[in-house]
């Protein structure tokens, strides 16, 4: 069962997340990233629709965004964790952020799901 937050609440939480994620966000975080840890693979096999994604989901959806990012530098390999939480939404809102014409608000709807894939 896929639990999700009203849309209101959403935004609230992941402002909140943000501010959260951006004092804790350790600076070297992209050394981290250059590869998969050893015995793991690059590869994400996961979840291959463009069902909406927010912060506070579980699940398939978030790990497959979590792959993705991984593999593209915006996450370390150590953060995939299927938990949309605020490291993952910061990840979220730098990839929007350097993909215009996204608006970098964190929510992975269609449009992040078309750039993830199309990156």
């Amino acid at each position: 069962m896929i639990r999700t937050t009203p849309p209101f609440r959403r935004t609230a939480l992941a402002a909140l997340a943000l501010a959260s994620a951006i004092a804790l966000a350790p600076a070297a975080a992209a050394d981290a990233n250059n590869a998969p840890p050893p015995g793991s693979s690059p590869v994400c096999a996961f979840y291959d629709g463009d069902g909406p994604t927010a912060f506070g989901d579980r699940g398939e959806r978030v790990s497959q965004v979590q792959c993705m990012l991984a593999n593209r530098r915006y996450l370390p390999w150590e953060a995939l964790d299927g938990v949309f939480g605020a490291r993952t939404l910061v990840a979220v809102q730098r990839f929007q952020a350097d993909h215009p014409p996204l608006l970098p608000d964190g929510f992975v709807g269609p449009r992040t799901w078309s750039a993830l894939w199309h990156a």
